[in-house]
């Protein structure tokens, strides 16, 4: 199973999370792309960070809203999206080259992740960009496993990897509770450890209604920006491991 967290997320002055001590963890990176977290030295320092400890890095792109933290759902249109998600990959890509790495897949972030996995013109200008961008050797896209995203992608012979949230609630459809319902983000590691055991082992998880949905998956995410994320991913990590699950990159 690979751990994958949002790293990256700072801007100027300002920090969030502590993205060294989770490089030490996690075996993917989804980078901060500058549209809606991250500046230039930000995102050298964090690919720097990676590649030196053999880090998967990941394009983290976003619409173009650093006031929202991409978190507010955008009407854009399709070419401009694709231009969008073109233009901080290649951004990316060049930062990590120049420190010994390279952009290994694509994650959406935020309200276009969401966005992406059930609107197909949306996910179909995240794939164009991923297309335009690695032709000749396409990018894997992290997504919800049945997404609208991972069907267009398949259309298009771009692979997908799915992937799980430990620290975030599922609805009965397989989809993430909105940030805006109240238990819609998990804070306790034991917790938040135990489901990714659960979902590593077993495929299934608890929904916020008390039931069970299967959320087979390649990589679990961690988010960076959740308060004592450091002791959660630290947490999840030892109990995979303990519970016999081998944690390594998806890429």
């Amino acid at each position: 199973m690979d751990l994958n967290a949002d790293l990256g997320e700072g801007y100027g002055i300002w920090r969030l999370g502590d993205d060294v001590a989770l490089l030490d963890l996690v075996t993917s990176a989804n980078v901060a792309c500058g549209f809606h977290a991250g500046d230039p030295l930000i995102i050298r320092r964090t690919c720097a960070a990676a590649a030196d400890r053999g880090v998967a890095i990941g394009a983290q792109v976003s619409y173009r809203d650093l006031a929202g933290f991409g978190r507010r759902e955008m009407e854009v249109d399709p070419e401009e999206l694709c231009s969008d998600v073109l233009y901080q990959l290649a951004a990316l890509d060049g930062m990590a080259r120049s420190m010994g790495g390279r952009v290994a897949y694509v994650k959406p972030h935020g309200a276009l992740y969401n966005r992406a996995c059930r609107d197909e013109e949306q996910a179909g200008a995240v794939v164009a960009a991923v297309t335009a961008f690695a032709p000749a050797a396409t990018l894997p896209i992290l997504t919800l496993p049945g997404s609208a995203l991972s069907r267009v992608a398949a259309r298009h012979g771009v692979p997908t990897v799915a992937e799980c949230f430990a620290d975030r609630a599922y609805t009965p459809e397989g989809t993430l509770v909105p940030r805006r319902r109240p238990g819609a983000v998990l804070h306790d590691p034991d917790e938040v450890a135990a489901r990714a055991v659960r979902m590593a082992t077993e495929g299934v998880v608890t929904t916020i209604e008390g039931g069970e949905v299967r959320v087979g998956a390649r990589s679990v995410c961690v988010h960076g920006d959740t308060p004592d994320a450091v002791r959660i991913a630290a947490a999840v990590r030892k109990a995979l491991v303990e519970a016999g699950v081998t944690v390594q990159p998806f890429t």
